[in-house]
């Protein structure tokens, strides 16, 4: 048995296999610093938007606009990742978001905010992510080896729970003490980074030149699909999790201020024990690399972030709530790494943007159907009984995949 400090250096470069690759640093430390920006700006969009609508509904709507072009609009943005360079799909997404980011600070600041117009530009960066989304998602397995695919994705998952917990927390300080104008303005500067990392990578996706039509193009990745047995699991999987289980973190101001009374501070909390639990989870799934039945561990993790998700719900303690916050994020985040882990190494290069993009459709998809659902029954059977059904829901999903349904769990 080697000593600790042989044992140490050898567990950090076995987590952080990834960060071997040069193009690999660079995305990761782009994305990072992005994402950061943007989880401060939907931190203080929530409160904003909740606190001007007093509406849980109107709260679920703004989620769900940002979430709905991405289910519309990404079959569409997988056929481009695969027919247009990669890098200019994601600049161009980039460019968009940035230009959301400063047209609301600049409503902001001039205080002439409404909330349609937030609503609006929700939307269109939803619609940016649409495109961006599948040609990121289909570049980072290009940057590494095969065998460090699972890594690779594990990683990308710890630098968005990083931000997921930096994002929020250093949001709530400039939103408690400088204002929301501040979250948005850093926000919008925030996607320089990704910018300038694109600017720098070797890494380059060549397509092949096609006359097939887009709708030709989306027939071959459905049948791919169709014909990979466990693939069309994975999308239900995909749809099914987040519709159930990212409505808990969606509603978080309206635990933080209706049941447990608190402010931006209590709301804050929240976000950074359900984001570091998230960056825990990535963290064992980068540790654990590219192991044997990947399925029967996510199904496992499905119906222990079911108990989590339940008993947040129904909490009225604020210490347990956030244990359990961080033990739904854990297991959430090693559903989601190593189901997409799964698909993409399912998937080939030349197919990936498209089958990336069904599955998106159905990742991203859910969100904004589980959102607005819950945005509309909490008025009437209140936010704890909401998300404790949910909360079931995934534990019995979990279950029905593990016990019936057999072919994910046996991946």
């Amino acid at each position: 048995m080697g000593s600790p400090a042989t044992v140490t250096p050898n567990v950090f470069r076995r987590v952080f296999k990834a960060f071997h690759y040069r193009d690999f640093r660079l995305m990761f430390t782009g994305a990072c610093i992005s994402s950061i920006g943007t989880w401060m700006q939907s931190l203080a969009q929530a409160w904003l938007v909740f606190d001007m609508s007093k509406s849980p509904f109107i709260l679920g709507l703004d989620a769900f606009l940002a979430g709905i072009p991405i289910f519309f609009f990404s079959l569409i943005g997988g056929v481009v990742a695969d027919r247009v360079e990669r890098r200019r799909v994601l600049l161009m997404s980039q460019y968009v978001q940035m230009v959301s980011a400063f047209t609301l600070t600049t409503l902001l600041l001039f205080k002439s905010v409404h909330i349609w117009e937030i609503l609006a530009l929700s939307f269109l960066t939803g619609l940016a992510q649409s495109f961006g989304g599948p040609a990121y998602s289909a570049l980072i397995p290009s940057l590494v080896s095969k065998d460090d695919i699972p890594n690779a994705i594990a990683l990308n998952s710890i630098q968005f729970n990083v931000a997921r917990v930096l994002g929020p927390a250093i949001g709530g300080l400039a939103l408690n003490s400088l204002g929301a104008v501040w979250c948005f303005g850093l926000n919008g500067l925030s996607f320089v980074a990704p910018v300038i990392s694109l600017l720098l990578l070797h890494t380059r996706f060549k397509p092949e030149k096609t006359k097939e039509s887009m709708l030709a193009s989306m027939k071959q990745g459905f049948r791919f699909i169709r014909h990979q047995g466990a693939m069309e699991g994975l999308v239900v999987l995909g749809f099914c999790v987040t519709a159930l289980g990212i409505p808990m973190t969606t509603f978080l101001p309206v635990f933080a201020r209706d049941i447990f009374h608190g402010g931006p501070g209590t709301f804050t909390l929240f976000m950074c024990a359900s984001g570091g639990g998230a960056v825990a989870g990535g963290l064992a799934v980068a540790f654990l690399g590219n192991i044997r039945h990947k399925g029967r561990l996510a199904l496992t993790m499905l119906a222990t972030s079911g108990f989590g998700v339940a008993g947040f719900a129904l909490s009225k303690s604020l210490p347990l709530s956030c244990l359990l916050l961080f033990v739904s994020g854990v297991s959430l985040m090693m559903v989601f790494t190593n189901v997409f882990s799964l698909v993409q190494l399912i998937t080939g290069n030349e197919m990936r943007g498209r089958v990336v993009s069904v599955y998106n459709t159905a990742f991203r998809g859910g969100m904004p159907m589980g959102n607005l659902m819950t945005g509309w029954l909490v008025p009437m059977f209140t936010a704890p009984v909401v998300l404790a059904v949910n909360g079931l829901l995934l534990v019995l999903l979990g279950m029905y995949f593990l016990m019936v349904e057999r072919k994910v769990a046996s991946l």
